[in-house]
Parts: structure tokens; sequence; C-alpha cells
């Protein structure tokens, strides 16, 4: 089996992408698992910039550094290079379904459809929020990475795909 590749995707690839990212980079390493992991926003007004300093000091409070990530676009290559890409919520989905072209490889899905229970719905976004909505987006994208790595090594069956 090729190794995975996951790209999670949000709005701004600032708070809720990056932290996902974030959290299945750690549980992977915690676990052992090799795989490709990155993060893109939809859109392209935060390009090039750090995470939102409040997605910093939550994964930094959970023992993860992410001040060296920087936002980026998905692009159209994106569907090729990852065998997952993964929304964080219901709009994000919907504009990579309009993105993906026809042929692309990769496997649509919300990122809560990885955890038992949750399969629709979507991670709420912390921006406009305070550090209590960041620590709740952190729990999501943590639970929702280690059902997503439960159904790569296997423990369980992978979630229907959403294209």
């Amino acid at each position: 089996m090729q190794q995975p590749a996951i790209l999670f995707v949000c709005l701004g690839n600032i708070c809720r992408s990056p932290l996902a990212e974030a959290a299945l980079r750690e549980a992977a390493r915690q676990r052992e698992i090799s795989l490709t992991v990155d993060s893109a926003g939809t859109g392209d007004w935060h390009v090039g910039a750090p995470p939102d300093p409040r997605a910093q000091a939550i994964a930094r409070a959970h023992g993860v550094e992410i001040a060296h990530l920087r936002a980026r676009q998905v692009a159209m290559a994106d569907f090729d290079a990852f065998s997952h890409v993964v929304a964080l919520d219901h709009s994000n989905l919907e504009a990579l379904r309009r993105l993906r072209p026809m042929t692309a490889a990769a496997r649509l899905s919300l990122l809560l459809d990885h955890v038992p229970g949750r399969a629709g719905e979507a991670v709420a976004d912390p921006y406009f929020g305070g550090p209590e909505g960041f620590a709740a987006t952190w729990a999501e994208v943590s639970a929702g990475a280690q059902g997503l790595l439960d159904q790569i090594t296997g423990a369980r069956s992978l979630a229907p795909d959403r294209s």
C-alpha cells in the first residue's frame, strides 16, 4: 500500500486545518505511523501567513508547535498528490467537489466523518470567538485525527467517500 497522504482543508488555512494537520502529525508520531500531512484553504486571503496566534497557543498547550506552518490555497494538483482530502466543514467540502478534477484519485470527506457518531458534522470555526473555541476545535480535530488513523491502519472501516 502506498503511504497515505492527507490534506486538511478549511476556509483560510490559519485555524482549523493547521490544527488538524498538527493533531494528525502528532497522533501518527505517537503511533509510529508514516504518512504525509498538509493543510490548505479554499480562500487565498491568508496565503503565506502563519496560523492564528490562538491556534498556535492551543497547539502549543498540547505540546505541538505550528508557528512554522504557512497558509496556502488548495491547488488542482492536490487532488492527485493526496489520497485523502478532508474538509473541516460543509461549505469547504462543496468547494472541493467543485474544484476536484473528474480523474482525481483523492477521497473527499469531512473530518468528523472519521469519528464514530459524528458523521456529517462540521468542525466549528473558532475564528470569531475566544480561546474556548480553539480548545473545542483542538478536541474535535484530535478526535478526527485518531479516527482517521484508525481507518488508515484498518482498525475501522473507511468513512464513505463524500465525492
